[in-house]
């Protein structure tokens, strides 16, 4: 397969949005069943135990080692859960077995692609009306990473409905030891996203306001930031 370009990218201040309810200064879900204080230590057993990220931070997965995950940083656990909690079916630059952290350049491209992801999950569902925030977590970059964004040969790596191409394409970069890839948005004309592959190059992460996402029967959902 012929390989991207590689271009230097120097970036601050990238947006990755995700749920709230994924904060971490949010306790685990599964404290929700709890009856009372003697259940708790059972409930954190279980956590542990089916618990991606902490398994990869036990060096107990196979795809991402403990000497790839990030320590004694702020908002090391949200970093690392990239790359421990892939979607089932993978997503545009990685497979089921091992995440990466997706990153817009721009708040409205970050906004965009997260309205477009989640109006698919509405939508499986029949559930078509929702209230969702979002944390905005804002990074920054400095590295050499393979750019896909006036391409043409990767065109199919940009397919709206397919991943194929793309995830095809960041298999053989990650084996070669690529270090991410950067690429146009497929949800937002003229937006630049980031997917990359290794913990430690997603510097001085911090968490910036908060959103919230508002669908009523359409795709493109009211959003305004949530006072703090």
């Amino acid at each position: 397969m012929t390989l991207p370009e590689v271009a230097l990218l120097r970036r601050r201040d990238t947006h990755r949005m995700i749920p709230s309810k994924y904060s971490e200064d949010n306790a685990s879900v599964l404290l929700r069943i709890a009856d009372d204080d003697a259940h708790l230590a059972g409930i954190f057993e279980l956590d542990n135990a089916t618990n991606d990220r902490l398994l990869a931070e036990r060096d107990r997965l196979p795809e991402i080692g403990i000497h790839e995950l990030v320590f004694g940083l702020p908002y090391f656990r949200i970093v690392n859960a990239a790359f421990c909690h892939p979607h089932p079916l993978g997503s545009r630059f990685n497979g089921p077995e091992r995440g990466a952290w997706y990153a817009a350049f721009e708040l409205a491209t970050a906004e965009a692609e997260v309205a477009f992801h989640k109006w698919i999950e509405l939508s499986e569902i029949g559930r078509l009306e929702e209230e969702v925030t979002y944390d905005d977590y804002l990074a920054d970059f400095s590295a050499l990473f393979h750019d896909i964004r006036e391409d043409a040969r990767f065109a199919d790596c940009l397919a709206p409905g397919s991943y194929l191409a793309a995830q095809a394409l960041a298999e053989t970069l990650l084996e070669a030891g690529s270090l991410g890839i950067l690429y146009p948005s497929v949800r937002r004309p003229r937006g630049n996203c980031l997917a990359c592959f290794r913990p430690a190059l997603v510097m001085n992460p911090r968490k910036a306001k908060t959103y919230l996402f508002r669908w009523e029967g359409k795709p493109v959902p009211a959003i305004r930031p949530v006072p703090a």
